[in-house]
């Protein structure tokens, strides 16, 4: 595993006539595409004064452009960077006119127009360069548009395939006007699976036969609870959300680092692997600036964030490799498709004691909120295998989202003005008629690995105070490897008779905000069935809780190994279901998700 090493990889974009360019520079595609190239020289040679190897990739507009080229061939001959190509940067004076359109997006097409589209850009590559890519790259690469990429031109074998994030809190921070919603995918380097391309693979039969990277390595707190386009690990992104500071003549960004730290210490969690990336375009760099700062502080900074790079490479803690070469790598560190990709993050922006653990595997994708308790505040149900569609055509033209059944963002949380209306999964406590939620207790969390392969998180203890009883409540979350299972046992420490413990997942789907019709939804307890009708119903019994959700293929089902379970509907003002399960003097239960019916 290279000693634990950071592995990054660093990629350049040879972007002429970007979409936002014109309007944004007001300047003439001929100024603006010599510009863009002398930012993309100026890119790549603060990379190399620092030693780092790159990976360029050519959008469709740079293959009609000589000199863009001739300067990706340079590097190669120099350098030995690797020519990618990218299926970002589409419109152009040529892409325009040959598809009558204004889309750009490549997931928004038709299936037939994507095809068309991947043939005529990698047609182009091969007769700008005499051979296909084994990389390439977009901010959304659906599982139809993999799967075409890698039958026709298998020389592929990295991509750039999603924003982690880039959904709603984008498109709002951005006036309503961003159309790329991509959250529910990883964070981290993953082996998409041939069904949808948000999912980690399954088995060999299931693998898409490319390694998949992310758009940026993100702030797996800052980015969650807001605009993820200021919390990423290119100096840019940092200066977007103004997170530096001047001393004298030079300017600071200890953020930056910090970031760039904490996905190292990452390998801690991931047996030895960790990883970094950083994809730009010469847009970042705009000769006019952009946002407050000037184009002399958006140089420096990059100059800086490539002398961190440099810095911790000349150490000894860095392996820099182009995306051809990190698939190998990936490929050689990651043999076994069940094991989990895993995240124990702290706030690195404001320094606080909040804890998130993010965890992934072929089965689900979730978070859990130590400052709430241990909390679980987003869950994606990857074992319903949702065979998405996306683009024209479709029913689905550009929202890339993988359904959550848990955002405690979107869908309120804990904290919403009626109670119990809002997703998350956590725990009460009851004694003597009065009551709280271990979402009310802040904590820390310990990471361990079984030799089994299952994760184990420990809550450090809190402690609640109930009819002046103080009462010490250990919360264990231990994740079943390949089994798509959550265990979850809250221990109480002390000796207090009559302590009821009442765990419980708050629920829905979606993919913003809004919840679609849960009609059609149905909730079970032993053999008691009910239709989601919006009625507050209740069925109670000592076996399984299941919640079916045919509408995104989910079957949730909680059991306990004491005591009993509940199911219970929401009403039209709250569309929500409820799943619980009830035990005196501490509780264990098991979260179990699959694909429904």
């Amino acid at each position: 595993m290279e000693d634990n090493k950071l592995v990054l990889t660093l990629i350049h974009r040879i972007e002429l006539s970007p979409e936002y360019a014109e309007k944004t520079t007001g300047k003439k595609v001929g100024s603006m595409n010599e510009e863009s190239l002398d930012i993309f020289r100026f890119q790549q040679d603060a990379a190399h004064k620092y030693g780092l190897k790159c990976t360029i990739q050519i959008t469709y507009a740079s293959l009609f452009n000589k000199a863009a080229i001739d300067e990706a061939i340079r590097y190669r001959k120099e350098y030995g960077d690797e020519i990618g190509l990218t299926l970002l940067g589409l419109p152009c004076p040529e892409f325009k006119a040959k598809y009558k359109t204004e889309d750009f997006c490549l997931w928004m097409f038709s299936d037939d127009k994507k095809k068309e589209i991947i043939d005529d850009v990698f047609g182009k590559f091969y007769e700008c360069f005499g051979y296909y890519p084994v990389s390439t790259s977009c901010y959304f690469l659906d599982a139809f548009s993999i799967n075409y990429i890698k039958e026709k031109y298998p020389s592929v074998k990295c991509a750039v395939a999603a924003c982690w994030e880039e959904g709603p809190k984008a498109y709002h921070t951005c006036n309503n006007s961003w159309y790329t919603f991509l959250d529910g995918g990883p964070w981290n380097p993953w082996i998409p699976s041939k069904v949808n391309s948000h999912i980690p693979a399954s088995s060999r039969e299931d693998d898409c036969g490319l390694v998949a990277i992310p758009h940026l390595s993100r702030d797996l707190i800052a980015c969650f609870d807001g605009n993820g386009s200021n919390f990423g690990t290119h100096p840019q992104n940092v200066l977007r959300g103004m997170i530096y500071y001047k001393d004298g003549d030079k300017i600071e960004y200890p953020y930056l680092y910090n970031l760039i730290d904490q996905y190292h210490h990452l390998g801690k969690y991931n047996n030895g692997f960790a990883y970094n990336m950083m994809y730009v375009g010469p847009g970042w760099l705009n000769q006019l600036g952009r946002w407050e700062c000037n184009y002399e502080l958006l140089a420096q900074s990059y100059l800086d964030g490539m002398k961190y790079y440099g810095k911790l490479k000349q150490e000894g803690k860095l392996l820099d490799l182009t995306m051809g070469e990190f698939a190998d790598y990936y490929r050689g560190c990651h043999k076994d498709y069940m094991d989990s990709e895993n995240a124990l993050w702290k706030d690195i922006l404001y320094g606080s004691n909040k804890q998130y653990f993010w965890y992934y595997d072929p089965f689900m994708r979730t978070c859990l909120d130590f400052n709430q308790g241990g909390a679980m505040i987003d869950l994606r149900n990857y074992a319903a295998r949702l065979d998405q569609k996306v683009g024209i055509g479709t029913n689905n033209v550009y929202d890339a989202s993988y359904p959550y059944l848990i955002q405690a963002n979107y869908r309120a949380g804990y904290f919403t003005h009626y109670a119990g209306a809002g997703t998350v999964k956590s725990c009460k406590i009851n004694y003597h008629g009065q009551s709280t939620d271990l979402c009310l207790c802040r904590t820390l969390a310990k990471f361990d690995k079984k030799d089994n392969g299952d994760v184990v998180i420990t809550a450090n203890p809190v402690t609640v105070v109930l009819d002046d009883t103080e009462i010490k409540v250990q919360s264990i979350f231990t994740f079943q490897k390949g089994k798509g299972v959550l265990e979850v046992e809250r221990k109480l420490l002390n000796d207090v008779e009559g302590v009821e413990f009442v765990e419980y997942i708050t629920a829905g789907f979606g993919v913003n905000e809004y919840q679609p019709d849960l009609v059609g939804a149905t909730l079970s307890v032993d053999d008691q069935q009910l239709e989601y009708a919006y009625q507050g119903r209740k069925l109670a019994g000592k076996g399984v809780a299941v919640a079916n959700c045919p509408q995104v293929s989910s079957r949730l089902e909680m059991r306990v190994e004491k005591g009993t379970v509940e199911a219970e509907e929401g009403i039209a003002f709250a569309p929500i279901y409820h799943l619980r399960a009830r035990n005196v003097g501490g509780i264990k239960s098991w979260l179990k998700l699959a694909k429904a019916n």
